[in-house]
């Protein structure tokens, strides 16, 4: 069946995509304009210049490797936060997924008392997000001595429902023929597990490697309450300091730290993007 074009109907839609495409990009726009200019001119300019100003490296520079400005704030350095950022995204995201993977694994392939009950407590851990339970956590964050660490900042969130609940539907959709190849060639479940299922797995392993990235790395009501040290402050606390935490805001090195912060999710998804739309939607594995 021919399906019939309508040009009018393809004008609209790529109206709309082109209007959402500029809802979305301006703001982003906006923030890379200030970052070129210097905090005077914003502070003066109603509305803000919409050209490019001439203090990108100045404003930059500041914002990578901290200094004091010509209003004599001091900004800290953001590269070692932007370093925290990313060990703590590489951890969660890593993390959840080898975790997911072997509980998905075990509740699908292995036969134990109370298996479906087990199964649907994990899955039940979804209403009780880390706002929730964000007390008795720090609690026992705290009492291990895990405050401003690494351990400390990841570990509480490594634990995925979401990510355990798709790997065992698409473990459920593995044929049996496979298992029974695995099992009369003499593979013992792990074996079975890493030449089978994971090269299986690795389209829905990526999608969910950019899912959580994106979560780790955004992350900011956790490391707020389990870093006191500066030393451990990811960039998005980087942003909150910068603006709360100086009498005169230097909004040019706010916004430079901003986007900063935007390059390395954003780099993760355009470099993943085949395999994060494949992973979403292909469905012959």
């Amino acid at each position: 069946m021919m399906v019939e074009r309508r040009p009018v109907l393809d004008f609209v839609a790529h109206a709309v995509l082109l209007l959402g495409v500029l809802v979305i990009a301006f703001p982003v726009y906006l923030a890379f304009i200030a970052s070129t200019q210097s905090a005077e001119q914003i502070a003066s300019s109603h509305p803000l210049s919409l050209l490019p100003g001439t203090h990108l490296l100045e404003t930059y520079r500041l914002a990578l490797l901290g200094g004091k400005t010509h209003a004599g704030s001091t900004i800290a350095a953001g590269w070692p936060m932007l370093g925290v950022s990313l060990a703590m995204a590489l951890a969660i995201a890593v993390g959840k997924i080898a975790i997911s993977l072997l509980s998905a694994f075990a509740i699908v392939y292995f036969r134990f008392p109370l298996k479906n009950a087990v199964f649907w407590m994990i899955f039940i851990t979804l209403m009780l997000p880390v706002e929730v339970r964000i007390g008795p956590t720090y609690e026992v964050i705290s009492n291990l001595g895990m405050l401003n660490t690494y351990a400390g900042l990841t570990v509480p969130l490594i634990a995925s429902a979401t990510a355990t609940f798709l790997f065992r539907q698409f473990f459920l959709t593995v044929p049996d023929e496979l298992v029974e190849a695995a099992r009369i060639d003499g593979a013992g479940p792990m074996r079975f597990f890493l030449d089978v299922l994971l090269p299986l797995s690795k389209t829905t392993m990526a999608a969910l490697f950019v899912i959580q990235f994106i979560y780790g790395w955004n992350q900011y009501l956790w490391p707020l309450m389990v870093t006191t040290s500066e030393d451990m402050y990811p960039i998005v606390l980087g942003i909150k300091r910068a603006i709360f935490g100086e009498v005169y805001v230097e909004w040019n090195v706010v916004m430079a730290t901003a986007i900063l912060a935007m390059l390395p999710p954003a780099l993760v998804v355009m470099l993943m993007q085949k395999w994060f739309v494949k992973g979403l939607v292909d469905t012959e594995k």
